[in-house]
């Protein structure tokens, strides 16, 4: 193994154990190592350091200071060797120390000694990723925790003012079980509001701190790669009352837990959940909520109870539990659900006010989730049931204004892709199809004779239609040649029934199935389509 890179992630004990089960120990800290930046990059809440103010060396600093004479410029040395930096305002210190990286901002007290009182009391954005001992490249390994366990700690003890914003990313925590509980205690006397919180496994199940619980302050709070505390353990009075968004990403947790936790945050508006692996089951009952995001989880049931502000509910890349079942979505009282996906006909069981959605159903009253205008579905349309599901799925949502589709891949396609092109020959359209559907997207088109037959029952029935596009997979998933797919959508998109549509192709480089979804695109309300913020390449 000589050559290889250190172990970032996976510790002695765990790579002994994954040789004697016959794993490759490099490969699952790799699979480990991609999971966490997907994490740290795309799920949870970016650092402030995105203001160009921060992160600037302290002598660039000074420089900016300058002035024509030289007796009154700090950043040069005074002929009378008088303390000219200690005549600077305390103003004018601390907007220095603001735009300091943490660690060099907790080393000013070496220039004067007014800087270590305004340090002090000025408020600090906390990484430990700006605490890594210098050669200390990323990820970093165990080797480099002690040095960024001592620095945290010692900012952490002396600072005596306000930390907003924690962000514990690259420390391998089960070693420092007994700081790090220590930290929490800390961090609920200096008013945190936005905390990340992710382990650097190994084991995955190191336990979450119950002191996490005692921080009332938080507004934002994300946790990555821990175990839920027992929660019929944790103090009666335990309550997040300020708590706006929670994320929980490849957490191991029991039934109930985050029922626990929504019904302890009575402010929640987003709820963001990532890499759930054992079977999740959800109540969602809140006054408050607004988006609820669910991404490459294996979740069995969610019922929507009671949630009069939920907007959004956003459902990507599911997977099956070990019994193959269906994912079961259950609308109730959410009248204000206005963007809801990716669901999957075929494994998706839709059930709105108690009545389950069948293939063929006619829809009526009680079957319809009127306020709902967004709808992304994920379609195997080479699969016989798959296709006769959607009708019923959009029949579901009359007032539907945006459809979004993604078209997944089959392994089984010769016979059914024949009844499926009959099938949409005898398709009736929905009302919502025909005079609703203003926006179209088609994402993943390989150019299969399922996926063709239904472009055209669309582009012919869609009477408003306004805008549509239809996105290539990856030239190296697809069977055809890319000029044949092209050819082939172009031939689909003929005959349109509305004769205002703007029509684009586009093309792809992602991956198979596309990008990895991102909850910063989801809580984006800036976009009235969450499903709408792929990016895409146009074919050149």
């Amino acid at each position: 193994m000589a050559g290889r890179p250190p172990f970032t992630n996976v510790d002695s004990a765990t790579e002994a154990d994954l040789r004697r089960r016959g794993l490759d120990p490099h490969e699952v800290d790799r699979s480990t190592e991609q999971r966490l930046t997907h994490i740290c990059t795309d799920l949870v809440p970016a650092l402030p350091a995105s203001d160009p103010r921060r992160h600037t060396p302290l002598h660039k600093i000074l420089s900016r200071l300058a002035v024509t004479d030289p007796a009154r410029n700090p950043a040069l040395p005074a002929p009378d060797g008088v303390d000219r930096l200690s005549l600077l305002r305390d103003a004018l210190l601390r907007e220095i120390l603001c735009r300091l990286p943490v660690k060099d901002g907790a080393c000013t007290s070496v220039l004067a000694s007014r800087w270590r009182r305004v340090w002090l009391s000025t408020p600090q954005v906390l990484a430990d990723a700006h605490l890594r001992p210098k050669g200390c490249g990323l990820p970093p390994t165990p080797a480099d925790s002690p040095a960024i366990v001592a620095a945290f700690s010692s900012i952490l003890e002396a600072h005596t003012g306000a930390i907003p914003t924690v962000h514990l990313t690259c420390t391998h925590t089960n070693a420092y079980q007994a700081q790090l509980a220590r930290w929490l205690h800390l961090l609920a006397t200096k008013g945190v509001q936005e905390l990340v919180l992710v382990n650097r496994p190994w084991p995955l199940d190191v336990p979450l701190p119950p002191a996490l619980f005692s921080i009332t302050t938080l507004a934002c709070l994300y946790i990555g790669l821990w175990k839920f505390p027992d929660v019929a353990r944790l103090p009666p009075g335990t309550s997040f009352p300020h708590l706006r968004e929670l994320g929980i990403c490849s957490v191991v947790m029991e039934d109930g837990d985050i029922d626990f936790v929504v019904a302890k945050s009575p402010i929640l508006e987003t709820l963001n959940i990532h890499g759930c692996n054992k079977g999740l089951r959800l109540r969602l009952v809140s006054q408050s909520l607004r988006c609820v995001q669910i991404c490459s989880s294996v979740l069995e049931d969610i019922a929507v109870v009671k949630a009069p502000r939920l907007e959004r509910l956003i459902l990507e890349g599911l997977r099956s539990n070990a019994g193959g079942l269906c994912t079961r979505v259950r609308i109730g009282d959410a009248p204000k659900l206005h963007a809801l996906g990716i669901l999957e006909p075929g494994n998706t069981m839709l059930e709105i006010r108690d009545t389950i959605v069948m293939a063929g159903m006619k829809a009526s009253s009680s079957t319809m989730a009127t306020s709902v205008k967004v709808l992304s579905l994920n379609v195997r349309f080479a699969n016989h049931t798959d296709a006769k599901m959607v009708p019923s799925f959009l029949g579901c949502f009359p007032n539907l204004e945006a459809l979004h589709i993604i078209s997944e891949k089959c392994d089984h396609q010769a016979g059914s892709a024949r009844m499926n092109l009959n099938f949409w020959k005898q398709a009736k359209p929905t009302e919502s199809l025909k005079s609703c559907i203003k926006v179209f997207s088609y994402r993943e088109f390989r150019g299969e004779l399922g996926e063709v037959a239904f472009i055209k029952f669309f582009f012919r029935n869609a009477r408003a239609l306004r805008t549509a596009s239809i996105s290539m997979a990856n030239p190296s998933f697809m069977t055809f040649s890319m000029d044949e797919a092209t050819c082939k959508a172009k031939q689909a998109s003929n005959n349109m029934a509305s004769r205002s549509c703007e029509m684009v192709l586009l093309g792809s480089t992602g991956p198979e199935g596309g990008s990895p979804w991102s909850f910063k695109r989801g809580t984006d309300y800036s976009f009235e389509d969450p499903f709408s913020a792929v990016q895409i390449h146009n074919i050149a």
